[in-house]
C-alpha cells in the first residue's frame, strides 16, 4: 500500500518523474472517461506522456484518498478528484482505483468513477 500512497502523493505534487518511479516497465492503465470504456495507456513512457498533458490541461487537479486497503497483489483506493473546469468552477468526482502490484511497483491501475 505504500507504493500507492507513494504515487498519489507525486500525482498531487504535479510529479510525473516521481510518478514514474511506482510504476514498473509495461505498466497498464485504464481512465475511468471517456464513456463507456475510458482510455488505455501501456509502458512507462505512454503513462508519462499521459500524466504530462494531463496536468497541462488540469494544472489544479489534485486526489484525496479516503480509504485505502490491499488485498493480495491488489491495492483498492477509494477517492475523491478536485479540479477547476475552463469556467473557473472547481469540480469533483468520487471514484475507486484498483492497483495490481508486482514486485513491489505498480503494474495496472484500473480508475472508475461514479457517474
Amino acid at each position: 500500500m505504500r507504493n500507492a500512497l507513494q504515487f498519489y502523493e507525486a500525482f498531487n505534487g504535479h510529479d510525473v518523474a516521481r510518478m514514474m518511479q511506482w510504476l514498473n516497465e509495461d505498466c497498464h492503465l485504464e481512465t475511468s472517461g471517456p464513456a463507456p470504456d475510458g482510455l488505455v495507456y501501456t509502458g512507462k513512457e505512454a503513462l508519462a506522456r499521459y500524466w504530462e498533458e494531463f496536468f497541462r490541461e488540469s494544472p489544479q487537479a489534485q486526489i484525496e484518498v479516503e480509504d485505502i486497503f490491499g488485498l493480495g497483489m491488489r491495492v483498492v483506493a477509494r477517492r475523491r478528484m478536485t479540479w477547476v473546469d475552463a469556467q473557473g468552477e472547481e469540480r469533483s468526482v468520487r471514484g475507486v482505483d484498483i492497483l495490481r502490484i508486482k514486485d513491489g511497483l505498480i503494474s495496472e491501475i484500473l480508475a472508475y468513477k461514479k457517474g
